[in-house]
């Protein structure tokens, strides 16, 4: 490390004012930000919030949360496709086979999104800006695996130039970057997003799968046969199934377990909110348990158990990584009680009542984050009329 700081240290001057690669100074002081932590201090006179946790380092705290997901998403992999062609192969065999399809997808999403934003960074002469550290996991980990290489790059792009760029960069946009990815994708190219096909590896480009077979969500099933659902080779499958996540699905949205322990780590750290959290599951269970309520026979979706709805497809992972978004979500104390809970109840609403949006999460934390200004500025003025009826009552 100390020879590594050395030679930036020999090399800077030629990227400052007056230097041979003076144009280039805003790319060489990102990298140098990136690699090692500046030697910048606040002024000593004034009033400044101090923290050890800067955006850097805040942004790497919820790259290591997602490692978990992460880890058993590339078992995962391997494990559904070695289950789909009939071939019985020990733990290792699964997880290399995973993890070759896997890191592909990884790398072309962190260089894809870092690269646009060195050039944002070179057009507007300032240093990078760290949030696409956490983009850059996310996006592998909502998508299928197989989803093609150039559309995860193409989608990349597109989030951090309209997602983010447009608005001013991290901090001022609106909505999850990551989630406009799958979105771009979702409606740009369905049949690489819906279907039994897509969640399971096809090296073989499909041959040789076991008769049989059937690469169907849970939560695809759920919207067709209701709380009667199957593995991918008709085993009857149980909540505790669902919570541990041997069950096809994006990469990292399978496994219950592995996102609480992500939760966790963003809670013990205090980098999410335990507020928004909370209130997103309990807006979850209370429309689950509506549609329990009143669940016909012509929709079956309606009577799966509330608490197998926070389990299927993407809701914990989004409500524990994309919902509480600090940039994204609402900033007041109650707002984020009011922007959790809806993001939770809408997200289970269109999943049950739209077939064509079985995956309601996405819909609904872009919905909640179009609306969490709005929900802010009916907090804040609630507060105010508050306050002035209270300074009225006292004079």
């Amino acid at each position: 490390m100390k020879g590594l700081i050395k030679y930036i240290e020999k090399i800077k001057p030629n990227f400052e004012e007056g230097g041979k690669y003076q144009r280039w100074g805003a790319v060489f002081e990102s990298f140098e930000t990136f690699l090692i932590v500046p030697g910048i201090t606040a002024p000593k006179k004034g009033a400044h919030i101090r923290d050890a946790m800067d955006a850097k380092r805040l942004m790497i705290v919820v790259v290591i949360a997602l490692i978990p997901a992460l880890l058993f998403g590339m078992w995962n992999v391997g494990y559904q496709y070695f289950l789909s062609i009939g071939t019985d192969v020990g733990f290792w065999q699964q997880f290399g086979h995973g993890l070759l399809r896997v890191l592909p997808i990884v790398i072309v999403s962190y260089v894809a999104g870092l690269g646009t934003e060195f050039v944002f960074v070179h057009i507007k002469k300032k240093e990078i800006e760290e949030g696409f550290l956490v983009s850059g996991m996310l996006i592998p980990l909502i998508i299928p695996v197989d989803t093609p290489l150039w559309m995860v790059a193409i989608a990349t792009i597109f989030a951090v130039v309209i997602g983010k760029e447009v608005f001013g960069g991290t901090g001022m946009n609106i909505v999850n970057p990551a989630l406009l990815t799958r979105a771009f994708l979702f409606f740009a190219y369905p049949s690489k997003m819906s279907g039994d096909k897509v969640w399971t590896s096809r090296l073989s480009g499909g041959e040789g799968i076991v008769d049989g077979y059937s690469g169907a969500t849970p939560l695809g099933q759920a919207m067709e046969r209701g709380a009667d659902i199957v593995d991918p080779v008709g085993n009857n499958l149980s909540t505790f199934d669902y919570f541990i996540g041997w069950i096809p699905g994006s990469i990292g949205e399978t496994s219950v377990l592995m996102i609480l322990i992500g939760a966790i780590i963003l809670l013990f750290t205090g980098v999410a909110s335990w507020k928004i959290m909370l209130s997103a599951f309990a807006g979850g269970t209370v429309m689950g348990l509506l549609l329990n309520v009143f669940a016909t026979d012509t929709n079956l979706a309606m009577s799966i158990p509330f608490y197998d709805h926070l389990l299927l497809g993407g809701f914990a992972f989004g409500m524990v990584f994309m919902a509480t978004d600090p940039v994204t979500a609402a900033q007041t104390e109650r707002g984020k009680w009011i922007y959790g809970f809806l993001t939770g109840f809408i997200a289970i609403l269109v999943r049950v009542i739209n077939p064509a949006y079985p995956e309601g999460v996405m819909m609904a934390i872009l919905l909640m984050n179009v609306m969490a200004p709005l929900i802010d500025h009916y907090v804040v003025r609630g507060n105010v009329k508050k306050r002035l009826k209270r300074i009225k009552v006292a004079g």
